[in-house]
C-alpha cells in the first residue's frame, strides 16, 4: 500500500479487561484514573432474538458490545463491517477440541456453526438487521492492521460509512499455553469518508518499514502486547488526550502503519 488512506473517525467501542467501555477507558489514557485489572465485563446481547442470545458466546457479546458503543448516533443497518480477529472465539475451539478428544465425537450443532470465523458478522446481521457490505478477516497478530487497511480501503474507494471492530479471546489451558491471551478484548472504529458532527479525528495511514513506535503507558503495554486487537491503543491514546501526530503501530513482520491522528 504505496498511498495513504484517509478518513474520519467518528465513534470509539472498546472492551478488555479493566476497562469496560470507551469513556472508561478515555479516562485511563487520559491519566483521569488509574488502570485497575479486572476480568472484561461483556454487555448482555439485547439486540438478539431470545433464541440467539441464548446461543450467543463470549466473542458475540464482546462483538456486538463494541460494535454498537463506536455505531451509537449511526445507522447501524446502513454501516459496512469489517471484522477482524487473530483466533476468534478461544472457549468454543476448546469445547469443540474436548468434545472430539472423546469416544462420543458428537458435536452440538450451537458448538459448530459457532465455530466458524464469520460468526460474529452473522449475529451482528440479525441483531442490526444490517444488509451492507460486510468483510471478515484473519492475519494473527497483524490481524487489527489488517482490518484498519480493509475499512480504510471501503471508506477512500466506495465513499462508504465503514465499521471495523477488531477482537480477540482467550483459550482455556492446553490451549492457553500455546497462545496465551488474557483475556477477551476487542477496539472498534467508526469510519466515515467525509466529516461528520460527530467526528473525533481525522486518520490517515500507510505501510511502512520503519519500527513501530514504543508506547509509553506502561500500566496498559501489556495488554497492548499480549491481545492482538488492542495494537490500536496507541491511535485511540492520541483521540483520547486531543492530541495529533504520529504513531507507528505493529502489523506483519518487516512492516508496519504509519498512522497519523489530527483531531476535529
Amino acid at each position: 500500500m504505496n498511498a495513504p488512506l484517509t478518513a474520519w473517525i467518528s465513534g470509539i467501542g472498546l472492551i478488555a479487561p479493566g476497562l469496560p467501555d470507551w469513556p472508561s477507558a478515555r479516562a485511563v489514557l487520559r491519566g483521569e484514573q488509574a488502570w485497575v485489572s479486572a476480568p472484561s465485563v461483556l454487555p448482555a446481547p439485547g439486540l438478539l432474538p431470545p433464541a440467539e442470545r441464548r446461543r450467543a458466546s463470549r466473542v458475540i457479546k464482546l462483538t456486538l458490545g463494541i460494535g454498537l458503543e463506536a455505531a451509537a448516533g449511526a445507522d447501524v443497518a446502513g454501516l459496512a463491517t469489517v471484522f477482524s480477529s487473530s483466533g476468534a472465539d478461544g472457549h468454543n475451539c476448546h469445547a469443540l477440541c474436548e468434545q472430539l478428544a472423546t469416544a462420543d465425537r458428537h458435536v452440538s450443532p450451537t458448538r459448530f456453526h459457532n465455530s466458524v470465523h464469520n460468526a460474529p458478522a452473522g449475529y451482528w446481521g440479525i441483531a442490526t438487521k444490517s444488509m451492507a457490505p460486510c468483510q471478515v478477516l484473519c492475519a494473527f497478530d497483524g490481524s487489527f492492521g489488517a482490518g484498519l487497511i480493509d475499512a480504510l480501503g471501503q471508506v477512500v474507494l466506495d465513499r462508504q460509512p465503514t465499521l471495523l471492530m477488531a477482537y480477540d479471546s482467550e483459550y482455556p489451558e492446553p490451549l492457553h499455553s500455546a497462545r496465551p491471551l488474557p483475556d477477551c478484548a476487542g477496539l472498534a472504529l467508526r469510519l466515515e469518508p467525509e466529516r461528520t458532527p460527530q467526528a473525533l479525528a481525522r486518520i490517515t495511514v500507510q505501510t511502512t518499514a520503519a519500527p513501530a513506535t514504543p508506547w509509553r503507558h506502561a500500566p496498559l503495554e501489556a495488554l497492548r502486547a499480549s491481545v492482538p486487537a488492542l495494537r490500536g491503543l496507541p491511535l485511540v491514546e492520541r483521540i483520547a488526550q486531543g492530541q495529533g501526530g504520529e504513531v507507528c503501530l505493529d502489523y506483519l513482520p518487516g512492516l508496519q502503519l504509519a498512522v497519523r491522528i489530527e483531531p476535529a
